[in-house]
């Protein structure tokens, strides 16, 4: 494909979106308008804002990669994310009856608002915000760079721009429109890729020829295929990202129902990144980084126009959740972990939040790193950092007498047992979230009975957290 022609529909494409983000924000006053929408977000754009997030990086590079080298199981990425989905609906949404702003403000809620367990979670909820933001310029990056010939250097900072400067722009408001928007791409795109994909290799014969002849080279075992649906999962349940769709939906119910709606379509969605994985195998099984499976095949086996289309939607994928995870991201850092003081004014939060938006964007793009393996990547990033929040989350809501105690020692287990299930038998479990889970569940009720037990002597004030 001619780099120009794509460069050049790359940049109306960008052009495009700020324009659409500086439309729908023009009524933006103040900080909460800005990082929340107002907090009246209607079901439509809750979809559209959750499944353009979801079929993000992680789809339209990792899980096409993974169908590309291991067959049917590149669709365990989006049963993955579709359980995580479904369950953040059942399990959290009435968070938003509580008026959240941040996912650390949640989870401090849970041991009644205890201030160092707030800011340990702002901290580690802002390295996961930076850390999916990392993986989303590193995609994006990788793609463009592929596609165009560029620099990757180049890559990297036209990608960070792309999405930076609708989000700096309009906020939420932005975010939640242009996700909507490049939602259909990103639906129209996969699925006109999956049906020239499936005609240009001879049809369902010859791929069910390829995946016996996957299997057979590659088998993946039962536990590493639970693990990396789990991680998925997981990393749904407990990104920051997601949360802000509860905080900023219009009601409880509201919410729910988008999540269940999106849950289903991704559901769905989950087995056109494999079938586009293995198509692009049988055209070429030996291509250098299957990470590019993608972009190979709408260059192989797409008309120019429709290709052009098929891949901006796969960057956009890689914008979409960026943009997502930006806004998370400096909401944590501009409400939880920057001092504030009563005389702010509104527009004083709106010229902060937008200035923080560039700070965390730019470390983001400062962090980036060549990486061979976006799965890998993302897996090892939410096993490390997000297994701890998981178990706060889940202990928190559902047990009352989980404590501050309880969920540092939670935190603190997650990481240091996906640390060292890295360092020793990561080849067994496929990645370390399983354990990483487990620990963080186990230490976070041993210390809080414990704890429990010497702070609070008798059982009256067992049942306090109850009341929060």
């Amino acid at each position: 494909m001619n780099a120009s022609i794509f460069l050049g529909s790359f940049g109306l494409y960008i052009v495009f979106l700020i324009a659409v983000g500086w439309f729908v924000s023009r009524r933006t006053t103040g900080e909460d308008d800005f990082l929340l929408a107002g907090r009246s977000l209607p079901i439509f754009l809750t979809i559209g804002t959750t499944v353009a997030t979801m079929v993000g990086t992680g789809s339209s590079m990792g899980a096409v990669g993974f169908g590309y080298a291991n067959g049917w199981a590149g669709a365990l990425y989006g049963i993955g994310g579709a359980v995580g989905i479904l369950l953040l609906g059942l399990l959290f949404a009435p968070a938003r009856a509580q008026g959240f702003a941040t996912m650390s403000e949640e989870l401090a809620s849970y041991v009644g608002n205890h201030p160092l367990v707030k800011k340990v979670v702002a901290v580690l909820i802002l390295v996961a915000c930076l850390g999916w933001l990392g993986a989303h310029i590193l995609g994006g990056s990788l793609y463009l760079a592929w596609i165009t010939g560029i620099d990757l250097q180049l890559a990297k900072f036209l990608v960070a721009a792309g999405f930076g400067i609708f989000v700096i722009v309009g906020g939420y408001h932005a975010v939640v429109w242009t996700d909507t928007l490049q939602a259909l791409v990103l639906f129209i795109g996969f699925l006109l890729m999956a049906v020239f994909a499936v005609h240009t290799v001879g049809g369902w014969e010859v791929i069910k020829e390829s995946q016996q002849t996957v299997e057979r080279a590659q088998p993946m075992g039962f536990l590493p295929a639970l693990s990396l649906a789990s991680v998925i999962a997981i990393g749904v349940l407990a990104t920051p990202s997601f949360r802000q769709r509860i905080y900023s939906a219009r009601s409880v119910s509201s919410v729910r129902k988008s999540f269940y709606i999106s849950g289903g379509l991704y559901l769905f969605f989950s087995l056109v990144p494999a079938i586009i994985g293995i198509c692009a195998f049988v055209l070429n099984p030996a291509l250098e980084n299957r990470n590019f499976a993608f972009p190979y095949l709408a260059i192989e086996v797409l008309p120019l126009g429709v290709g052009v289309l098929v891949l901006l939607a796969g960057l956009s994928a890689t914008m979409s959740s960026a943009s997502s995870d930006a806004i998370a991201g400096v909401s944590v850092l501009v409400r939880d972990l920057k001092k504030k003081t009563q005389s702010d004014e509104k527009s004083d939060g709106l010229k902060q939040s937008r200035i923080g938006l560039l700070v965390v964007i730019g470390i983001a793009l400062a962090m980036a790193m060549m990486s061979d393996d976006l799965i890998g990547y993302i897996s090892k990033m939410i096993s490390t950092v997000m297994a701890g929040l998981f178990a706060c989350g889940l202990l928190g809501r559902f047990w009352p007498r989980y404590n501050w105690q309880g969920a540092l020692a939670s935190l603190l287990a997650g990481s240091l047992t996906s640390l060292l299930v890295m360092a020793t038998v990561n080849g067994f479990w496929g990645n370390p979230i399983i354990p990483s889970v487990a620990a963080a569940l186990v230490c976070g009720v041993l210390v809080s009975r414990l704890s429990a037990r010497i702070d609070k002597p008798t059982d009256d004030m067992a049942s306090a957290p109850s009341s929060k």
